[in-house]
């Protein structure tokens, strides 16, 4: 476990936002970056987790590849990444560091629409 305040945890999600390329990140729209110390019941519960399973960040919206011509005048599509479950998870700075930037451009992923199969193809790449 490594811990960090609250702060410089924020900081490490800033700089992985930050460090998303361009060319994604210019196409980036409505889309809220959050910050929370753990998954709530509700999105445990919504995703079917069992007590063991941690999860370090959650997209919810619709992702681009679903959205049609009628899609606005909605809410932003939301990424959280959840502090405590990736520190429990981390055994130093490094480690932490490259777990925040692993989850953002998982979750970002998800909001160009890639499925986990996808996801873990490119990651293994």
């Amino acid at each position: 476990m490594f811990i960090v305040s609250d702060k410089e945890f924020e900081d490490l999600v800033k700089n992985a936002i930050d460090n998303i390329p361009l060319k994604y990140a210019e196409h980036i729209k409505n889309l809220a970056f959050v910050v929370e110390d753990a998954p709530s019941i509700a999105q445990r519960t919504k995703l079917k987790l069992n007590q063991h399973q941690t999860l370090f960040g959650l997209y919810e919206g619709v992702p681009l590849t679903q959205r049609n011509s009628n899609y606005n005048l909605v809410l932003p599509d939301k990424i959280t990444v959840f502090k405590n479950p990736i520190q429990f998870n981390a055994n130093s700075h490094s480690d932490l560091t490259e777990t925040v930037n692993n989850t953002i451009w998982h979750e970002v992923a998800h909001y160009y629409g890639l499925g986990h199969g996808r996801i873990h193809e490119l990651e293994n790449k």
